[in-house]
């Protein structure tokens, strides 16, 4: 599958840098950050299937969001790269180490452990679902609605970033929505592999239960040279709640 991506910095000197987003994400929700990163390296940040503006698929696996990956890499001519995954995107770069080890330099994951997680998105998804589109005249009138399933308005406005207009105006889904909803045990479940062992950083946040103590035993197995830096007072959204201090753990470590 050809992926849609945002490129930041073409100078043949600096290494790749690939930036995979989580569920319900975009290559935008790093724009930000890969502008800044570019001083050192050449990033791409790119839409997973499904996701922004990447095809559609009835297939999510870990797997196959790997092979995407890689797919990109062969396209752009990439032997090798640091990979950078947050959450779903996370485990997906996990994934790509797993099974072609040989093209990445170092991982760097986002608040995520390499397990199965028990769901948690049944109500946003009913949410999601629930907005009817056809009746809705502007954004905040779907936060209206949305406020019903998702208390958060930080994690609204999130979700809401999917909504775009069709050619008469009227609101569709960026995301696959239905596939979203029918692989969720897909996107629950643990990337397949016995061990990966390259550099890797784990980033996690204090207030997140994503990479919980408990999961720090099997998380060291899989990944024998990881290591891991908690970042206080923040949550899983490491990289917007405290851009600063992830910035600055990741460059350390990819420097």
């Amino acid at each position: 599958m050809k992926l849609n991506f945002d490129q930041y910095g073409e100078d043949a000197r600096k290494d790749p840098l690939i930036i995979i987003h989580g569920l319900y994400g975009s290559a935008a929700n790093f724009r930000g950050l890969a502008k800044f990163y570019a001083a050192d390296f050449n990033v791409y940040c790119l839409d997973l299937r499904n996701h922004g503006n990447s095809p559609h698929s009835n297939e999510i696996t870990y797997s196959l969001m790997a092979e995407d990956v890689v797919e990109f890499m062969d396209d752009q001519g990439l032997d090798h790269a640091h990979i950078l995954g947050h959450s779903m995107g996370g485990k997906t770069a996990m994934q790509l180490a797993l099974n072609h080890p040989e093209r990445v330099d170092k991982l760097v994951i986002g608040d995520i452990a390499p397990v199965e997680y028990p769901h948690h998105h049944e109500k946003i998804f009913e949410g999601l679902v629930a907005l009817p589109l056809d009746e809705i005249s502007s954004r905040g009138d779907a936060d209206k609605r949305l406020a019903e399933f998702e208390p958060e308005a930080g994690v609204r406005a999130f979700l809401l970033t999917n909504l775009k207009r069709d050619d008469n105006e009227n609101f569709m889904w960026r995301i696959n929505l239905p596939a979203l909803i029918s692989e969720y045990d897909n996107i629950a479940a643990a990337p397949e592999g016995i061990s990966y062992d390259g550099e890797t950083l784990f980033i996690r946040g204090d207030r997140s239960d994503y990479v919980a103590d408990e999961y720090v035993p099997e998380t060291m197995e899989i990944f024998p040279n990881a290591c891991i830096e908690t970042i206080d007072d923040c949550g899983h959204w490491l990289h917007s709640e405290k851009p600063q201090e992830f910035s600055e753990i990741l460059l350390n470590f990819l420097r």
